[in-house]
């Protein structure tokens, strides 16, 4: 038995906090991973979709676009599993796509300005509430 009950309490309020966090981060890499699914189906498939700026510094070909956003979009489903167990590697991957999900939506500003926008915010939000939670033997051993 603990000598001190409100530290037991607080131990497992925080446990849950960590765990409701990074519960938070693994649905929303998920979402963002099928939204880049999605968006680079819609890409390959009908690359007209998009307005093209012609005077952007980083030019690329829409159909390269597609791929790029469906192979993170792959990666970032297969990562947010990761989150929904107590795993590093799934916090540390989940911190990786989230960046590089950011840095495609920004590449990929002019073609699709809004979205671009909110994904870079949503995944603002993942590697957020990924970098806040405690690691598992900082959060066993509070």
């Amino acid at each position: 038995m603990s000598a001190n009950p409100t530290r037991a309490h607080t131990h497992t309020a925080k446990q849950q906090w960590a765990y409701g966090l990074t519960a938070f981060a693994g649905v929303m890499l998920l979402i963002a991973g099928l939204l880049s699914l999605f968006r680079g189906i819609m890409a390959i498939a009908q690359d007209d979709v998009f307005v093209t700026t012609p005077n952007y510094v980083f030019k690329f070909d829409l159909t390269s676009w597609g791929w790029i956003h469906l192979a993170l979009g792959v990666v970032a489903v297969v990562v947010s599993f990761g989150l929904f167990g107590p795993s590093t590697w799934g916090r540390v991957g989940g911190v990786a796509i989230a960046g590089l999900v950011i840095i495609a939506n920004f590449l990929s500003l002019p073609y699709y300005p809004v979205w671009s926008v909110v994904m870079i915010a949503l995944s603002a939000f993942i590697i957020w509430a990924l970098c806040v939670v405690p690691g598992e033997k900082s959060a066993a051993g509070s």
